[in-house]
């Protein structure tokens, strides 16, 4: 089990790259009103979850282009699994819930809501489990405002067999958005209460670091080229308790970041000033990975 809570920070760096892009607004970078980017927190599970399964983990939730076991649902990986599936069609719920734990990483690590109806749809058929986990992820931030450029874009390549001749077809231009420059931070923190209830150890908690040193690898695209997104630096601070007297709110204000005078407009990481305060008790790995 986990022996002691564990507070985490990741300084991240967007590069001419779209970190996180927004559906509901053209796909453009979030921002917050402030102008200051956003990466959601269900953007930075995805990527640990992809690096877990990079590592050989069993991940329940995965991205369709990363499926590795033939299952096209949750339902259907849930429902075919053998420890599973040996519990019946009406499992006892504190049973299923420790079995699913046991069985994917992402599972006892972010929690998971079982709801899976029967076939025949009748009300009150089916299984509702919800699992908390005890890996909780902020929504990460950018420390200054992020300059997002937008251009139009074009395809040399007709996808339609009537396309206009006489001029350029109106489904061949598009746009593409980008960051130039964000320097982000993602805060995090894990619970030793709740990895009590999943199962959640020390062994798992040393491959979420692993994962969150390694974000993007393996997660390049056109949004986001080869080397565009960076990992800079991972803040690890372990505590000497399960319940600690700090908080985790003052341990992720004790990283300090600041621009350099002089510095308007931020072009990379060497612009900001990083600093540590130091909190009695507690002082963190800092892992540097420029």
């Amino acid at each position: 089990m986990l022996s002691h809570k564990i507070d985490f920070s990741v300084i991240i760096t967007a590069t001419n790259a779209n970190p996180n892009g927004d559906p509901l607004n053209g796909n453009r970078p979030r921002e917050a009103f402030d102008g200051c980017g956003e990466i959601s927190d269900v953007c930075i599970k995805r990527k640990i979850r992809n690096r877990l399964q990079d590592m050989g983990e069993k991940i329940f939730v995965q991205s369709d282009d990363r499926c590795d076991d033939g299952c096209g649902s949750l339902k259907i990986r849930a429902e075919s699994n053998k420890a599973v599936k040996a519990l019946g069609k009406k499992p006892n719920r504190q049973e299923y819930a420790d079995t699913v734990c046991r069985e994917w990483i992402d599972v006892r690590s972010f929690g998971q809501v079982f709801a899976f109806s029967e076939d025949d749809g009748k009300k009150g058929d089916g299984i509702s489990i919800p699992i908390r986990g005890p890996v909780s992820i902020h929504i990460a931030q950018s420390v200054s405002p992020v300059d997002i450029v937008t251009f139009k874009i074009s395809s040399s390549v007709n996808n339609k067999a009537d396309v206009n001749t006489q001029g350029l077809d109106k489904n061949r231009l598009g746009e593409k958005h980008r960051v130039s420059f964000g320097l982000y931070v993602i805060h995090g923190s894990i619970n030793c209460q709740l990895a009590e209830k999943t199962g959640f150890s020390d062994e798992d908690a040393a491959k979420i670091k692993e994962a969150l040193c390694t974000l993007f690898e393996n997660d390049a695209s056109s949004a986001r080229p080869e080397g565009s997104m960076e990992v800079c630096r991972v803040y690890w601070w372990e505590h000497d308790c399960k319940t600690p007297k700090v908080s985790s709110a003052k341990i992720h204000r004790a990283l300090q970041i600041t621009l350099k005078d002089g510095i308007s407009a931020p072009r990379c990481f060497d612009d900001y000033d990083i600093s540590i305060r130091e909190i009695d008790g507690v002082k963190p790995e800092i892992i540097d990975l420029m």
